[in-house]
């Protein structure tokens, strides 16, 4: 009988899809309430449209807060919900696996340049 139950995962990895969600997140857990244009500087490349437009999504899916203070000039800070609290230990992994794979492609780079390097001098030799 086959099971009509998804897996769950996918409607994980969506919070963290796209080039930024995990740069916003990773800021607002590591770094606490930031106002938009801190986050803006945090994440290189990104445009204030479309931080503001993820920065509304988080917020739609109760994972950033989003706190406006009647004052002039208007003053808007973003925080990290206590539900996308929840969040932070999946942020953790995933940051402490990115920078472990990214060092194994690195040395994996390191060691097919050195096995085709051997392989040319091998063969030259002959």
């Amino acid at each position: 009988m086959a099971s009509t139950e998804q897996c769950h995962a996918a409607e994980a990895v969506d919070i963290f899809a796209g080039k930024w969600n995990g740069d916003i997140l990773f800021h607002l857990f590591t770094g606490g309430t930031k106002r938009f244009n801190e986050l803006r500087a945090l994440v290189p490349g990104i445009t204030q449209k479309i931080l503001t437009g993820l920065l509304r999504e988080l917020e739609e899916q109760d994972i950033v807060k989003r706190v406006v203070y009647p004052q002039v000039p208007p003053k808007v800070e973003y925080s990290v919900t206590d539900y996308g609290r929840t969040l932070e230990p999946v942020i953790v992994a995933m940051h402490l696996w990115g920078e472990r794979h990214k060092e194994h492609m690195r040395q994996k780079k390191v060691e097919e340049a050195s096995s085709v390097h051997g392989a040319h001098e091998a063969g030259g030799r002959s």
